[in-house]
């Protein structure tokens, strides 16, 4: 059932592709020890259906998802502020409440479900980004690129200086305080996998990883400052799409394919060579590092905005399909699928649930994957045929507009609506209406 504002199947079509995705490299974070994310080195890389399926993930997906769904963040909030513009409201307000309590969602999923939360972080970028609403696409764009090069020149300082201290170290005539160096480096918290006391963690209580988690309380706020060279110029990038009409489908067929053909062979080939490279050297950590943060950037770039071409383009082909209905109901409900695959997938992982943590295979999990994904589609579409929202998706829409939003459809309402609640409404504006207690916020 269509929601009351106007809907365009474009944007949640594409919101659900990029949770489906982003659940696809999630589930490593959820099954394995956290390094085995960035190397396969690390963790469940002991068959070749394991590489296969790690040479799968990180060519087509690793990144691509999560740039996909901060393009589409950004391109929302355009929508979002022009409707509060539209109705009378301040579009300010409007964003900064709905950035507040999306903030605070953030922060109980990393407290207290998973700690690879990215809600926190789109949060504050946003209202970051909220202050370039005004910009044309030109400038949002020129600006978006000139942050990006920027953040990634800093993450190559960093990491090609890594990469150049560990070939100088490593040379046969090396010096023996330089080759030192480098193994007391290696051995480091930050650099060595420290599998078994994440597996001894993960395996056990609730508890214990929750307080682990109140020990790195400033683990969010760390990511915004190591993410928001990327997630920022995305988000504008995705504003200035959706002002363009890109988002939208408001562009010739021929203007998405030769967009598609620019970023999607290319950036394809670049990340395959990076696969081939991280191969070539096993998998060493600094250099999978380097790839991670680095030199995998650009490539990542350029396939976030082919995919999201290529997908308007798949979209308007199969409008009609029911399987597209079904992913953009999945899109609608973005938000609660995002927070019930984590607590779904920590309960079938973590010791406090079913304890799977480190004894599934990287090929294995994407049974666990194609699972959740029948779960989304299986469930969104009938939801949203009764409810304008998702759970989640209305629970925060009444508290960033401090009121009850409608839940159910108006077809709905009227046979559904229990006894109880009807009276309990009646009372409460019974209440109000006679000032005998302070108007509730919602």
């Amino acid at each position: 059932m269509q929601n009351k504002e106007q809907r365009h199947i474009s944007l949640d079509a594409m919101r659900g592709f990029a949770v489906m995705g982003i659940l696809a490299m999630n589930i490593i974070g959820f099954a394995m020890p956290e390094w085995a994310y960035v190397t396969p080195a690390a963790y469940g890389t002991d068959t070749l259906a394991d590489k296969i399926a790690w040479v799968f993930s990180f060519i087509f997906i690793d990144g691509k998802m999560r740039g996909l769904f901060s393009l589409l963040f950004g391109a929302s909030m355009m929508l979002v502020i022009d409707r509060a513009a539209a109705n009378g409201q301040s579009a300010a307000q409007v964003h900064y409440r709905r950035m507040a309590w999306l903030a605070l969602f953030g922060l109980a999923h990393y407290f207290f479900i998973w700690f690879g939360d990215i809600l926190f972080l789109y949060a504050i970028i946003g209202m970051i980004a909220f202050r370039f609403r005004d910009w044309t696409p030109k400038r949002l764009i020129k600006v978006a690129l000139i942050i990006f090069a920027l953040g990634l020149m800093l993450w190559g300082l960093q990491f090609g200086g890594l990469q150049a201290f560990q070939y100088f170290a490593t040379r046969p005539d090396a010096s023996a305080d330089m080759a030192q160096e480098f193994r007391k480096l290696m051995a480091s918290s930050d650099l060595a996998f420290n599998i078994a006391p994440d597996l001894a963690l993960h395996r056990g209580s609730y508890g214990a990883i929750v307080m682990d988690k109140f020990a790195e309380w400033s683990t969010p706020f760390i990511l915004v400052l190591l993410s928001i060279g990327e997630t920022l110029p995305l988000m504008m990038i995705g504003m200035a799409m959706q002002k363009s009409g890109f988002m939208t489908e408001n562009w010739d067929a021929a203007d998405y394919q030769r967009w598609v053909k620019r970023m999607v062979p290319l950036g394809l080939l670049l990340t395959a060579g990076l696969a081939l490279w991280m191969a070539a050297v096993d998998f060493d950590r600094i250099t999978a590092l380097a790839i991670f943060y680095f030199w995998g950037g650009i490539p990542r770039l350029m396939l976030t905005i082919g995919y999201a071409a290529l997908l308007i383009l798949l979209i308007g082909h199969y409008r009609n399909h029911p399987m597209l209905a079904r992913v953009a109901a999945a899109g609608r409900a973005a938000f609660t699928n995002y927070l019930g695959t984590s607590i779904i997938m920590t309960t079938i992982f973590y010791g406090y649930g079913f304890g799977l943590f480190g004894h599934v295979s990287r090929a294995g999990l994407w049974l666990f994957v194609l699972g959740a994904w029948a779960v989304m589609l299986l469930w969104s579409k009938p939801w949203l045929m009764q409810y304008h929202y998702g759970p989640l998706e209305w629970l925060w829409r009444s508290l960033a507009r401090v009121k009850m939003q409608a839940m159910r459809s108006e077809e709905h309402t009227s046979e559904l609506q229990s006894p109880a609640m009807d009276l309990v409404c009646r009372l409460l504006l019974e209440k109000k209406k006679s000032g005998s207690a302070a108007p509730r916020k919602h």
